[in-house]
């Protein structure tokens, strides 16, 4: 009877795997929610304050934008223009989200970058999450505070261009893989694995196969460590892959189904496929060169830049450390592949599905694969592609800081984490003097900040120096972050435009005229910066917000369109207002006159439209005038050895009287009758 009235109390089973720590008190969960909340204010104030004065950044993907706000065949296919005569040369998931923002709340400036800061602050508090479940809520918070410091992050969550979109899905997907390799139960981890593939599947709508270079990782992460026997961790991945297939597949089907001659012509394609456009232009193409699709829309037109700096730099390890990319990306590499190799041994007998090992191999295969793939690919490549590292840096650096710092009373524990912190100090010491006029104490500072904290956990594990372990843990962690978090708020204090934007403040890209303040005109000419077209001093001005002049691509001297030619334009009453080659200088014309323009070329020299068709489109009285000189990249040869614009533009020039507005030339295509 005592036996059954006084049980003994269950023993509790030893641990298959290191656990978050339990449910803590309210007080803590008080002061973590509190935490949590200050660093994801902090970041939305980082990311949104003084938003707007960067215009429509990126005009190219603004017009894209602005034409889905008002059209939804444009946008479901991404197209430049409410007449839907091209895509961009991405698939359209970022536009989507843009476009429906403009169509909601009126398209602007705000409505255009709002989104995309709104995905930084979400991708922070993902990674914030991710790293919590399996380490503490102050490791999240580190982690998340590293990913919104980050000046790639801070450049490009205060831009129109894809990668925050892309950002955002491979955090969410990351977060769904952590899920999965929580959960002991079958069918739930089934869920997580499926939802991470639906985040990758529309990562791939989003950037095409960028979005899927995660995917080794998160699989081999999932298959180590998930809690489940192995053929049905296997089979969870066939699940996820499906997943992918199907989120991604929709969309490429529907285009291929969709018939050619109704839809707009596929933008970086050589055949007006989607297909063309993942295997070339933004496929092999990106890794080895010039495959498939031109990759030279991009490259053209490079005002006072160097064509090394503003594709990266030389393929090797080093790219990633270069005098452009390393100040985008590089500040917390060092420190971040030192904790994931010390968190690895830390680990190192711990059960098959430990937790912090898992997201070790999740966080380090994802910085690994990409980061080799950036350092080594031929192709096109750009600074602030590196953005998409961000997420793995914070990750790595958060569990493999809490891995080490629960062995700190052992060499490896204090010696990693010493080790994290010389390294952030000396390697900001370095990226800080490449621009050694700008705060020129502040190396020599944090240098010494992170000395100290390493000395200070070094002598601090036992004993009555115990507590200087802490305090060392937190000055060094300061004096490590800071360097990068103030190229980030130099990043996000400038205005940026332009094709290929950069981070940091001014003179911080020594050997290129496209770095720094405010990023380079664009790939193709784009001379305004991403200025709102709407101003009377726009040309002078890229912030301003009025009716008037601007500047921008689309003539060979300064490339305007003045109020008279955007008038011009908006009383045009054809299903184009006008015709120009290049998508750049196309998308400003149509920013400033809200009409569709023709873009001959695309972006990438695309053989659309052909010579014929073009006079097809004049003789049906489909397009009104055509504005010579636009710069739509280098021309891509047609088998005629004669580019499509070049045939175009000699054909407008034997059939049509110029006339000057501005300093445009214009021919008037009305009347034509063949």
């Amino acid at each position: 009877m005592t036996a059954v009235l006084h049980p003994a109390p269950p023993q509790r089973p030893a641990p298959t795997a290191h656990r978050a720590e339990p449910s803590p008190s309210w007080f803590r969960t008080r002061r973590t929610g509190l935490a949590l909340t200050i660093l994801l204010a902090a970041t939305a104030v980082l990311y949104l304050w003084n938003l707007t004065a960067s215009g429509y950044a990126n005009t190219f993907y603004a017009a894209a934008a602005q034409a889905g706000s008002q059209n939804w065949k444009a946008w479901f296919f991404g197209s430049l223009d409410t007449s839907n005569f091209i895509t961009v040369d991405k698939p359209p998931a970022s536009l989507w989200v843009m476009g429906l923002s403009g169509r909601i709340f009126g398209f602007s400036s705000a409505s255009l970058l709002v989104p995309q800061a709104l995905m930084g602050v979400g991708s922070v508090a993902l990674v914030y999450a991710a790293v919590k479940r399996v380490a503490t809520p102050a490791a999240g918070l580190v982690a998340g505070a590293v990913l919104a410091a980050t000046p790639a992050a801070a450049l490009m969550f205060k831009f129109d261009n894809p990668d925050a979109l892309l950002v955002l899905l491979m955090t969410l997907a990351g977060y769904f893989v952590i899920r999965a390799m929580c959960t002991a139960v079958g069918r739930r981890a089934a869920m997580w694995v499926a939802l991470a593939g639906v985040a990758l599947g529309f990562a791939f709508l989003t950037k095409m196969l960028q979005g899927l270079m995660v995917l080794p990782a998160f699989g081999a992460a999932y298959l180590i460590a998930g809690q489940v026997r192995l053929r049905t961790r296997l089979f969870h991945l066939v699940i996820g892959t499906a997943s992918v297939v199907i989120s991604a597949g929709w969309w490429v089907l529907a285009v291929w189904l969709w018939p050619a001659d109704s839809r707009p012509y596929i933008g970086g394609s050589t055949n007006n496929s989607v297909m063309d456009l993942v295997l070339g232009y933004n496929g092999l193409g990106r890794l080895f060169g010039n495959t498939g699709g031109g990759m030279s829309g991009g490259s053209s037109g490079m005002a006072g830049g160097s064509a090394g700096s503003s594709f990266g730099g030389s393929a090797g390890l080093d790219r990633l450390f270069g005098s452009e990319m390393g100040i985008q990306i590089s500040w917390l590499i060092p420190a971040a592949l030192i904790a994931l190799v010390f968190g690895l041994l830390a680990r190192g007998r711990a059960p098959r599905t430990d937790l912090l090992r898992a997201s070790l191999i999740l966080w380090g295969g994802w910085f690994l694969a990409t980061g080799l793939i950036f350092s080594y690919m031929s192709g096109t490549i750009h600074p602030y592609y590196t953005v998409a590292l961000a997420p793995a840096v914070a990750g790595m650096i958060g569990v493999g800081g809490y891995a080490l710092w629960l062995v700190r009373a052992r060499w490896i524990g204090r010696c990693g984490l010493a080790a994290m912190m010389l390294a952030a100090g000396i390697w900001s010491w370095v990226l800080l003097h490449r621009n050694a006029e700008w705060l020129p104490m502040l190396k020599w500072i944090l240098l010494a900040g992170t000395v100290v904290g390493a000395i200070l956990v070094l002598v601090g594990a036992k004993g009555r120096f115990r507590k200087l372990a802490a305090a060392g843990l937190i000055i060094g962690s300061l004096a490590g972050i800071t360097g990068s978090a103030s190229y980030a708020i130099a990043t996000a204090a400038t205005a940026h435009g332009g094709s290929i934007p950069t981070a940091g403040p001014t003179g911080a890209v020594s050997d290129s005229g496209m770095g720094g303040g405010g990023g380079m005109g664009g790939g193709q000419g784009q001379g305004d910066g991403g200025a709102l077209p709407n101003s009377d001093d726009a040309s002078s001005n890229p912030t301003a917000s009025g009716p008037g002049t601007t500047s921008g691509p689309g003539t060979s001297s300064g490339s305007e369109s003045t109020s008279e030619l955007t008038a011009m334009l908006v009383n045009a009453g054809t299903t184009w207002s006008a015709a120009t080659n290049g998508s750049q200088s196309a998308a400003t014309y149509e920013l400033a006159s809200d009409t569709a323009v023709m873009a001959i070329g695309g972006w990438s020299s695309d053989p659309a439209p052909t010579l014929d068709q073009f006079i097809e489109y004049v003789a049906d009285g489909e397009v009104h005038y055509y504005i010579a000189s636009g710069q739509g990249g280098s021309p891509r040869a047609s088998q005629g050895g004669e580019s499509t614009s070049s045939a175009i533009q000699e054909w407008v020039e034997a059939n049509f009287t110029s006339t000057t507005v501005g300093n445009s030339t214009i021919y008037d295509l009305s009347g034509y009758v063949g």
